[in-house]
C-alpha cells in the first residue's frame, strides 16, 4: 500500500527514524501524522513538515496492524532458506522510494551456509544509491532483521560495499518504470 491520504494520531510514544538523516526521535502519543508510504512492513508518516520511518514491530502506534513473519516449510532446505531470504529482502523498502531494495538493484548476494547445530548462516552483501546515504544504517538493520526473522537462520552478516558502485542500470524493468527512469 503506498498512500498519501490517511491522516492519524499516534496512539503511544513510538521511535521514528528521521529520513533521510536516519537519526532516532521519539515521536510523542497524540501527535498528527500523515501516513506517506507502507510496503514492505514499514511505514513511512509525515509529523510537523518532517519524515519519519516507523518499524512494522510498532505499527500498532498509528493503528495499523503488526506484519505477519516469513512462512517456510518444516524442514526446509538451504535452498528453501536461501529463497525465503531472497523474499525477505523484497519485503526491505528505502522510505523515500516505493520500490523494494532488491529491485532497486541494491543487493549484490545473499548465500545461505549451514552453522552449528542444524542452524544457518546469511551473508548479504549490499551497496546504497549514494554512500552518504543517512539510511544506510538503517536499511543494513533492516535487511538484517528481516533474514534474521527465518527461522534456523541464528547470524547474517550484512557487508556494505561501493564496489561496484550502484547505478541505476542495476535497477530492474519494474523498478526504472515505476521510478520512470525508464
Amino acid at each position: 500500500m503506498n498512500t498519501s491520504t490517511d491522516v492519524l494520531t499516534l496512539t503511544r510514544d513510538v521511535i521514528g527514524v528521521l529520513i533521510p538523516q536516519g537519526t532516532r526521535v521519539e515521536l510523542p502519543e497524540g501527535a498528527s501524522a500523515q501516513l506517506t508510504q507502507a510496503l514492505g512492513g514499514s511505514f513511512t508518516i509525515q509529523v510537523e513538515g518532517h519524515l519519519f520511518r516507523i518499524d512494522g514491530k510498532d505499527a500498532d502506534s498509528i493503528g495499523k496492524e503488526v506484519p505477519d513473519g516469513p512462512e517456510v516449510p518444516d524442514n526446509a532446505t538451504d535452498k528453501e532458506i536461501e529463497a525465503a531470504a531472497w523474499k525477505q529482502l523484497k519485503t526491505c523498502y528505502d522510505p523515500e522510494i516505493p520500490v523494494n531494495i532488491v529491485d532497486l538493484g541494491l543487493i549484490y548476494s545473499c548465500v545461505i551456509e549451514p552453522s552449528d547445530a542444524g542452524k544457518r548462516r546469511a551473508t548479504v552483501r549490499m551497496t546504497l544509491t549514494a554512500p552518504g546515504c543517512g539510511m544506510g544504517d538503517i536499511l543494513v538493520a533492516d535487511v538484517k532483521s528481516k533474514v534474521e526473522a527465518l527461522p534456523t537462520v541464528d547470524e547474517v552478516d550484512v557487508e556494505l560495499t561501493f564496489d561496484p558502485p550502484w547505478t541505476q542500470d542495476m535497477m530492474s524493468e519494474e523498478a526504472r518504470l515505476m521510478t520512470g527512469m525508464f
